[in-house]
């Protein structure tokens, strides 16, 4: 009989904690829900709606002669999966720092925004098995009488049990708002907790000189019980050494609690079919042979340090190294954007320090890595030479590419919702800000306003002015080279220059995009008469999360820069000295066409490839070239 009575009080007990420690487990439950506030809840979600008013400044490298404007392309890499979501491209100014978008979003690099605040440069560490709720914590008021649980009633079943249980071990916890919640389905795992902040109070009540002794029928129904949970307790106990364990090796290893690495490696193979070209003199005969149509490879690496000094200020250090290259070529219209130029090592890319004035305006300065690609926010999200489209002229207006400046100073300023304004100063001599070789520097000044006057629809006007000492745009693509050699100097001659361009790109659904660009230059050689007028178009169709989500196919048409009009002194005409050298005034006989069709394929987050064919229709806007075609797989790997 005695044992029968013993079993049953056991069998109050564990329906006492069945009930009552499973809540206890998760007492962190109620009480979070107890401090959140209606105001706190609307500002969290107000600042998810600010988050996607944010574009992530898009990427981009190309075909550079001595660098690589790495620091959007290092972000569009990570949010390859990403691209073209539904989201302006006007941030606010808690988005505003990472001008060229040096630091992780984490994000979200699930879409291409910014955090509404800079997040610390090594994130916490995010355990895949968090260790369970103490039922025991003493963020729950402590009951200690049964009647403090409203909704726990004399006549209840197990009333009895749970009186037991916080009268005479206290270790009973309710909800915050003095309930006990009774009827709520445990596991085993919260029950074996709650027995197990049971057990911490008996063994509180059997130290010396306590007041609450404890019987010896209670602690055979406690041995019991433990004995019944005690492989429930142990696993536990185990995956907390476990999550110890992880975290400080975590902690030993992480590369620095302060700077972030980061980077992207592209692997491409390439190969362009054969050729002949009319050159100079352009005569209508195709007299000269494509050097360069062999199957060959380029490795690209680029990788970036970002030391985050406070939450408004940051450095971005930058480093690439390639090998391999598409050399030799007849035309730049075949550049790829990955191939930028062979490195006997490291090269340094970025150089820059960045942080906020205020709650509007960024700004950024440095010695490398200073000018409108990394500067600019760009309407095309697929734009980047690891995840986007593979040449180098479907990645922005090649105006935008002018100077292509290494240091200098730059500017976002984010003065309405669905407004901003970039302006960036950059030369290109390295290591200063402006060219201590006077006229030897090239010098580029370029001012942009970014809108969103719909979500749908994104637009940038831009507009540069820059100082050319040979008469080289820059630009990275089609006509770019806008004064000849004049053979009684030997060299070209400089070049001011004022462009005017826009960007539109407009989201039809969320799996088409539809886009474009337009641009216009103007120069003229300081002190002479006469000017040289160049044109550049593109459209293009995006198709996000094609066949698969993260996956990305593009469509690009459009025509390189083209010398339209020109009308320089004798010996500076371009399209003349391809021509006859006669000294006549005009623009390029023939118009280049470029088409890209190129399809993404992320296998995962870190790793993408893509196939893809570039066809350049008179090339060098000569019409009696050979069209080229151009077969690229691309794999991107990011980190």
């Amino acid at each position: 009989m005695k044992n029968h009575k013993c079993d049953r009080q056991i069998g109050k007990i564990l329906s006492s904690f069945i009930l009552g420690f499973g809540l206890q487990a998760l007492f962190s439950i109620p009480a979070l829900a107890e401090t959140i506030d209606p105001e706190t809840t609307a500002n969290s979600a107000n600042s998810e709606d600010r988050v996607n008013e944010w574009y992530q400044l898009p990427a981009a490298t190309n075909n550079l002669p001595d660098k690589i404007e790495g620091t959007r392309d290092r972000k569009s890499v990570e949010n390859a999966q990403n691209v073209d979501r539904n989201l302006p491209i006007n941030p606010t100014s808690e988005q505003l720092l990472p001008i060229a978008s040096e630091i992780e979003t984490n994000t979200s690099n699930a879409s291409e925004t910014q955090p509404a605040e800079i997040p610390p440069l090594v994130e916490e560490n995010k355990l895949e098995n968090p260790p369970l709720t103490d039922p025991a914590d003493n963020s729950m008021e402590q009951v200690t009488s049964v009647s403090q649980l409203g909704d726990v009633q004399p006549t209840d079943w197990a009333f009895q049990a749970l009186q037991s249980l916080v009268e005479k071990y206290g270790c009973i916890a309710g909800y915050p708002d003095g309930t006990y919640r009774g009827n709520r389905a445990i596991t085993r795992y919260e029950f074996a907790a709650g027995v197990n902040a049971c057990l911490n109070k008996i063994r509180e009540s059997m130290a010396p000189k306590t007041e609450n002794q404890v019987n010896r029928d209670d602690l055979i129904k406690i041995q019991k019980l433990q004995e019944e949970f005690a492989a429930e307790i142990a696993t536990i106990r185990g995956r907390v050494d476990v999550l110890e364990a992880r975290t400080s090796e975590l902690e030993a290893n992480q590369f620095s609690t302060t700077t972030k690495l980061s980077g992207f490696t592209i692997f491409g193979i390439q190969g362009r079919t054969p050729n002949r070209a009319d050159r100079n003199p352009r005569d209508g005969k195709r007299d000269t042979k494509d050097p360069g149509t062999n199957i060959n490879t380029i490795n690209l690496n680029q990788f970036y340090l970002t030391t985050q000094f406070s939450p408004r200020s940051n450095l971005l250090i930058g480093f690439y190294n390639q090998n391999g290259s598409n050399s030799p070529q007849l035309t730049k219209d075949v550049d790829l954007a990955y191939n930028i130029a062979e490195t006997s090592g490291l090269t340094v890319s970025d150089l820059n320090y960045r942080f906020l004035v205020g709650d509007k305006l960024a700004v950024f300065a440095g010695t490398a890595g200073v000018n409108m690609i990394n500067g600019f926010r760009g309407p095309n999200r697929a734009e980047s030479a690891a995840s986007g489209p593979l040449s180098a002229f479907a990645q922005r207006n090649p105006i935008l590419n002018t100077g292509l400046g290494l240091g200098g100073i730059g500017i976002d300023w984010q003065f309405a919702k669905r407004a901003s304004f970039q302006a960036v100063y950059s030369t290109n001599i390295p290591g200063f800000f402006v060219s201590s070789n006077g006229s030897t520097g090239h010098n580029t000044l370029g001012l942009q306003l970014t809108l969103t006057p719909a979500d749908p629809v994104d637009l940038t006007v831009y507009y540069v002015n820059d100082y050319s000492p040979d008469g080289n745009l820059i630009t990275l693509a089609g006509d770019s080279q806008l004064t000849a050699i004049n053979p009684s100097t030997n060299k070209s001659a400089s070049l001011q220059t004022n462009a005017v361009g826009a960007s539109l790109n407009w989201r039809i659904s969320a799996r088409v995009s539809l886009g474009g660009w337009a641009g216009y230059t103007n120069s003229r050689i300081p002190g002479k008469s006469g000017t040289v007028a160049t044109t550049n178009y593109m459209v293009f169709v995006n198709f996000p999360d094609l066949f698969k989500t993260g996956n990305l196919g593009g469509i690009y048409i459009g025509q390189p820069p083209k010398i339209v009009s020109s009308n320089l002194p004798t010996g500076n005409n371009v399209p003349d000295f391809l021509d006859t050298g006669l000294g006549r005034e005009g623009g390029q006989p023939g118009t280049t066409t470029h088409v890209e069709v190129f399809y993404r394929w992320q296998v995962n987050d870190n790793i993408s490839v893509t196939p893809g064919l570039i066809l350049i229709f008179q090339p060098g806007h000569t019409p009696d070239s050979d069209p080229i075609a151009v077969g690229v797989l691309r794999t991107s790997f990011s980190f």
